[in-house]
C-alpha cells in the first residue's frame, strides 16, 4: 500500500511556522526588556535584508536566472503587503506586553478565517466547502484557546479590551499581507516559484526597512540606535525572519493563501510549547482541548486538499 506524497507547500509551511515561532519568541524578549514594539518589529527587517540579498544573488548566480520585470501591479501589492505586515507585527509585539506568549499568538491566528475573505476580495480566490469546514473547525479551536483559565463559554465582553483589539487587528492586517504577497508573486512572469518568492521577499523587505527607518527617525528618536545595541539578539531575529518569510512566500506562490494560513495554525501549538517550556506559562484544560481541536482542523485541511 502506498501513500500520496505531501506537496512541497506543506513542508515549507511547517518550516515557516517553526521559524516564525522562534522569531516571535526573540521579539517578545526584546520588546519586554529592551526595545519598543516598533523597534522590535524593525529589527526583523533591518537584520534580515542583508541575508535575503545575499541569498537571492547566490540563487541567481547559481541558476543563471534573471530578475523578472516588476510591474506597477507588483509594487502596489508589495507595498500593501509590506505596510500591513509592519502594522500587524507591531500589534502582536505590543500584545506580548499585555498577555502571555501563547495568548498573543492565539489572537494573531484569527487571520486564518479572515484570509479567506480577503482572498475573495483581492484575488477572487475561493475554497471548497470541505476546506471551509476545516478552517471553521480551526476557528472553534482558536475560540477555545482565547479564553482565560477560568473562562466558561464564549462572551462578547471578553473582546472588549486592548489585548483583544490588538490581536484581532493583527489578524486582519496579516490576512491582507498574506493575500497581497501572493498577488505580488503571481504578477512575476517566471515558472520558478523560488525565484518569484525570493524577488518578492527582497522587494518587500527593502520597502519595509525604508518605511520603518523614516517612522522611527521621526517618531521614536534613539530607537534605531537601541536596535543596533541589541544586535546580538536581533541578528537572530533577522535570520529566523528571513527563513520564515522565504518559506511563507514560497507557500503563497504554490498554494491558495487561505489554505497556507490554515495549515500554518500549527504555529499555535508550537507557541504553546514555547510558553510552557521557555516562558514557564501554565496551560489550562480549556487550552489543551483547543489544541486538540486545532490539530483536527489541520489534519482535515491536509486531507481535503
Amino acid at each position: 500500500m502506498t501513500f500520496p506524497q505531501p506537496d512541497l507547500w506543506i513542508f515549507v509551511t511547517f518550516a515557516a511556522a517553526v521559524f516564525q515561532t522562534v522569531r516571535f519568541m526573540l521579539q517578545k524578549v526584546l520588546a519586554t526588556s529592551t526595545l519598543s514594539a516598533a523597534g522590535a518589529t524593525f529589527s526583523r527587517f533591518i537584520y534580515s535584508a542583508p541575508f535575503i540579498a545575499v541569498l537571492l544573488a547566490a540563487y541567481l548566480w547559481g541558476t543563471g536566472g534573471t530578475v523578472p520585470t516588476l510591474s506597477a501591479r507588483f509594487w502596489v501589492f508589495g507595498l500593501l503587503g509590506g505596510a500591513t505586515q509592519i502594522l500587524a507585527t507591531v500589534c502582536v509585539v505590543a500584545l506580548f506586553k499585555q498577555r502571555n506568549f501563547a495568548v498573543g499568538i492565539t489572537f494573531k491566528k484569527t487571520e486564518v478565517i479572515q484570509t479567506v475573505l480577503v482572498g475573495v476580495l483581492l484575488l477572487g480566490e475561493t475554497v471548497s466547502w470541505m476546506g471551509l469546514g476545516a478552517i471553521a473547525l480551526g476557528l472553534v479551536g482558536l475560540l477555545l484557546l482565547s479564553g482565560g483559565t477560568e473562562t466558561r463559554g464564549f462572551h462578547w465582553r471578553d473582546l472588549n479590551n486592548r489585548a483583544a483589539g490588538l490581536g484581532i487587528a493583527s489578524g486582519v492586517l496579516f490576512a491582507f499581507s498574506a493575500v497581497s504577497y501572493r498577488g505580488a508573486s503571481l504578477t512575476l512572469l517566471s515558472d520558478d516559484p523560488l525565484l518569484r518568492a525570493g524577488v518578492t521577499l527582497m522587494a518587500v523587505v527593502a520597502m519595509q526597512t525604508a518605511l520603518m527607518v523614516v517612522w522611527l527617525w521621526l517618531r521614536q528618536p534613539g530607537e534605531i540606535a537601541r536596535v543596533w545595541a541589541a544586535r546580538r539578539v536581533a541578528i537572530w531575529i533577522g535570520l529566523t525572519s528571513m527563513g520564515g518569510s522565504l518559506c511563507w512566500f514560497i507557500a503563497f506562490t504554490l498554494q491558495n493563501a487561505a489554505y497556507v494560513k490554515a495549515l500554518g495554525q500549527v504555529e499555535l501549538i508550537l507557541s504553546v510549547l514555547a510558553s510552557t517550556l521557555f516562558f514557564r506559562e501554565r496551560i489550562s484544560a480549556r487550552e489543551a482541548i483547543g489544541m486538540a481541536v486545532l490539530v483536527a482542523s489541520i489534519l482535515l485541511m491536509i486531507l481535503v486538499i
